[in-house]
């Protein structure tokens, strides 16, 4: 029985969608308003979802305190209440779209669950705004 387990999770981040490579007449026509010099920012909403068997000794797929804390260590730590163009390095020269942002997000969390396990990132940029990301 493979089963979902989902955790929401919350944070701010402020950032600037512009490539380096492009005339500020190019990022202009290409991110709009999104291109603001000053940066501007968001509150988003994450779901981080697991899926995987039953372990049938604990009756977990996996242990939601433990999702709980990497969501904290790989996300909500480094990205809240920062500027992501800037303060995180992923993103130094990667352009912060919602995409990149839950690809990388997913990358993150990739890396600390069990390979046997699927999952799948929910991104909410604003409440109408999101994407989803599953892996390749």
């Amino acid at each position: 029985m493979r089963v979902t387990v989902s955790r929401k999770a919350h944070f701010n981040a402020a950032h600037r969608l512009y490539r380096k490579d492009w005339s500020d007449e190019q990022n202009d026509a290409v991110f709009g308003k999104c291109n603001n010099p000053n940066f501007h920012g968001h509150n988003y909403e994450l779901i981080v979802s697991v899926t995987g068997d039953i372990d049938p000794k604990t009756g977990y797929v996996i242990d939601i305190k433990v999702l709980k804390d990497i969501i904290n260590d790989e996300v909500e730590e480094p990205f809240d209440h920062k500027n992501l163009n800037v303060d995180v390095p992923e993103f130094r020269d990667l352009n912060p779209t919602a995409e990149n942002i839950v690809v990388v997000i997913w990358n993150k969390i990739r890396k600390r669950i069990d390979a046997a396990m699927d999952i799948e990132v929910v991104l909410y940029e604003t409440p109408r705004n999101f994407v989803t990301y599953r892996g390749n």
